[in-house]
């Protein structure tokens, strides 16, 4: 009987093994379609890429958004763009002919630009500088002398710079005579915004094609007639995408009714999980919600008929005229742990370009550098704030990985690309993920540079934040959201201003920039709230403890507390009627609040000041046309919270790390006991080298022991925790450990890299 229990499972395992490996015939081809960055793809498709690669699925993946801007931004494409407003004698704006004035410089110097925004040809970075090299419009109007940003010797980076505000310009004339709907990171995005019918998205879609569009289905058609694939997956990430992935379609459904289409990405997440207007599926296929693998791989073996379609995974499609939600699967979805890493080939990277459209050094990580994304862990483990969508599945459903893990991929990654920089794009990165990733990056050796987007809550200790330091990071990117402690509460942020100037202050002292994300226009914020916000920015900015910040309206969202339940936020929700196409964004009164649109103008104002390190001594009410009440924050609040010394509670479970270096010289010394004038004690001298300078300490014989011993233990990567060095200490020093911890040696050492974390 056992052996036939035995021989059932073994086949059972052979059987499950079989399915596993399968290999389906069949392709598929992954889109971004335009606009997202210009300088790093947006990650979806790598994503999927990986995790496709698990299960042995040839896939590849395209970036139209870098490709389209490529094939426009040229002296081919700017020569027929001039030659067109000559032909048809095109009416233009002041600024639009000031560039057409200049269109054969523009014309001569347009491919010189792109190949040193994609570090190609440095040369040009001292004729871009010269002032006499490029053609310049209004983007360069408020161009006054730059040596405050990037000095004598920063040539590379201000050519950068302006030949961003030259593209800028060169957007500018797109947007007012090529097509309106244009824009870098951004394509028709008053289209997908607030689209609660489908009407107006289908005309357009069915009007002819743009300039813009027209060169992006020749792209597109250039890669199905190489790829020859089954499948289309396209990712929808934003309102400005969502134009372009409906032309996609529209291009696919004409011209190679034999391919699927199905959409998928952060739009249709939030959007479109209502949808039911059947005209949608004129241009695609399928729809899938959330997570794609599952979805994925489910779509994938019905098409290859190894599934029926009523078992497919929180999926759209149309059936007999009617849109239909099918979600019959009994599978779950795929852990974390079995996703694949991120897989950015097929992507030519040397080809994103580097621009600086704020010469701010932490704003810059957005639009500069090819950035490797990943995430560390899925969805929130805060998962309160009001104002998110902590009811859908990328929020609530939190599923870390582990360090071990992270660090596989990392290293995986970085053969993929060649590159080591890092953006880890969570919603909120966890602190202790990150301590133990950080711990992981060292005890293998890695060099990376990284940044990540967080909470600013109490977990970020001065320690925490020098490992991070250490590990690799440069930069984070926060939200304070309402600089007030009554909004903080009322949104359930889970912290208070004092404790984020605390914490950005611990994040700035390890050398770490500071992003925060701003908001205005809460429920039942006031005018005296927004303008004690601004003063409370003002301050962070003036003690250099934040670096750089945006300002967003708030807006009200369908799966947010306050979409749900706005009466409990003291606002109403006054629409829009939802019409079978997207459902997110909802109008809202707020009888209680200011009229929150009028600051719009003077708050970004002020921050694009504040980031440049001017204005932080202006009274408020420069940045407004109209008049506002003084601010009731005294002038000198955040210095005075900053002054309060942060001893943060050393907890038995912390661990104990070391980033400095071992003792490079030990000499022993007599030295007579302090209590007893006639007792001497033997103290050695330890002697370490740090970046900076090198430094010594003195310890009894016992004591320098114990920290030589613990620091050789510590460098060999052991995991130690306090608890378990405290009564090893006591005994080998006949010491108190408190006693220890408000020592100067030890105090002196915890200064040069004895970290408790």
């Amino acid at each position: 009987r056992n052996f036939k229990q035995l021989f059932r499972l073994s086949v059972f395992s052979l059987s499950l093994r079989q399915i596993k490996n399968r290999s389906i015939v069949l392709k598929v081809l992954l889109i971004t379609p335009p606009f997202t960055q210009m300088n790093t793809v947006y990650p979806a498709t790598a994503y999927i890429k990986g995790f496709l690669n698990t299960l042995h699925i040839p896939s590849f993946q395209v970036d139209l958004s870098l490709e389209v801007l490529l094939k426009i931004f040229t002296s081919k494409s700017l020569r027929y763009i001039f030659d067109t407003l000559e032909q048809n004698e095109t009416e233009l704006s002041d600024n639009a002919f000031r560039i057409f004035t200049q269109r054969e410089r523009y014309i001569h110097t347009i491919d010189i630009v792109i190949s040193f925004l994609q570090d190609k040809n440095h040369a040009a970075s001292i004729s871009i500088c010269g002032g006499n090299f490029l053609p310049k419009a209004s983007r360069f109007d408020f161009v006054e002398d730059l040596d405050w940003a990037f000095g004598t010797m920063g040539t590379h980076d201000k050519a950068k710079h302006l030949a961003t505000l030259y593209l800028e310009d060169l957007g500018d004339l797109f947007t007012e005579v090529v097509d309106e709907n244009f824009g870098f990171s951004r394509y028709a995005e008053s289209l997908g915004r607030t689209a609660t019918h489908f009407d107006s998205l289908f005309q357009n879609i069915l009007e002819e094609d743009s300039y813009i569009m027209a060169t992006m289905k020749e792209i597109l058609g250039s890669h199905l007639d190489r790829q020859n694939p089954d499948l289309v997956c396209i990712s929808v990430p934003f309102p400005g995408n969502v134009f372009g992935a409906f032309k996609c379609g529209q291009l696919i459904k004409q011209n190679y009714p034999h391919i699927k289409v199905a959409f998928g990405g952060g739009y249709v997440n939030t959007e479109l999980r209502s949808v039911y207007d059947a005209r949608v599926f004129e241009f695609v296929d399928f729809i899938t919600l959330d997570d794609g693998e599952a979805p994925l791989q489910h779509l994938i073996e019905y098409i290859a008929n190894e599934r029926s379609i009523d078992t497919l995974k929180r999926t759209f499609c149309r059936i007999n005229g009617q849109v239909i939600f099918l979600n019959g699967s009994t599978s779950f979805d795929v852990p974390q742990k079995e996703t694949g890493t991120p897989d950015y080939s097929d992507l030519n990277i040397d080809r994103y370009l580097s621009v600086i459209e704020v010469a701010n050094p932490m704003h810059r990580l957005w639009s500069d550098g090819w950035w490797n994304k990943l995430t560390l862990a899925h969805g929130c483990y805060w998962g309160k704030c009001s104002f998110c969508d902590v009811t859908l599945d990328y929020i609530k459903r939190y599923e870390p990985l582990s360090a071990v893990l992270l660090c596989d991929r990392i290293e995986e990654i970085i053969v993929q690309t060649g590159r080591n920089g890092f953006h880890f794009v969570d919603e909120a990165a966890p602190p202790a993920l990150m301590r133990d990733l950080s711990i992981e990056i060292l005890r293998r050796g890695l060099i990376i540079i990284w940044w990540a987007n967080i909470r600013f809550e109490k977990s970020f200790t001065p320690d925490l934040c020098r490992l991070l330091r250490q590990a690799g990071c440069i930069a984070i990117s926060g939200g304070l959201e309402v600089a007030s402690d009554r909004l903080l509460q009322k949104m359930k942020k889970g912290v208070s201003v004092a404790q984020v100037a605390s914490v950005t202050k611990s994040f700035t002292d390890a050398g770490i920039m500071v992003h925060t994300y701003l908001m205005y226009g809460f429920p039942t914020q006031t005018v005296q709230e927004t303008v004690d916000s601004l003063e409370m920015v003002r301050q962070m900015f003036d003690e250099n403890i934040i670096q750089s910040g945006f300002w967003h309206l708030f807006a009200m969202t369908a799966h947010s507390p306050v979409g749900l339940k706005p009466e409990e936020f003291g606002v109403l929700h006054t629409g829009p009627v939802f019409g079978g196409f997207a459902e997110n964004d909802y109008f809202h009164e707020d009888p209680e609040g200011a009229d929150h649109e009028i600051f719009s103008q003077g708050l970004k104002t002020s921050l694009l000041n504040y980031m440049q390190g001017t204005g932080l001594d202006e009274a408020l009410d420069i940045w407004f046309d109209f008049e506002i009440p003084k601010t009731t924050i005294a002038p000198n609040s955040i210095k005075k919270w900053l002054q309060i010394e942060n001893n943060y509670e050393i907890r038995r479970t912390n661990i104990l790390l070391w980033i400095g270096g071992a003792p490079i010289a030990l000499t022993e010394l007599k030295k007579r006991d302090k209590k007893s004038k006639h007792l001497t004690k033997t103290y050695v001298e330890l002697e370490f080298s740090s970046l900076e300078s090198n430094y010594t300490i003195s310890l009894e014989e016992q004591v320098a022991t114990w920290v030589v011993e613990m620091i050789e233990k510590l460098n060999t990567g052991q995991i130690i925790r306090v608890e378990d060095v405290i009564l090893d200490f006591e005994v080998q020093t006949n010491e108190k450990w408190s006693s220890w911890l408000e020592s100067h040696e030890c105090k002196v050492l915890r200064m040069h890299g004895l970290l408790f974390v």
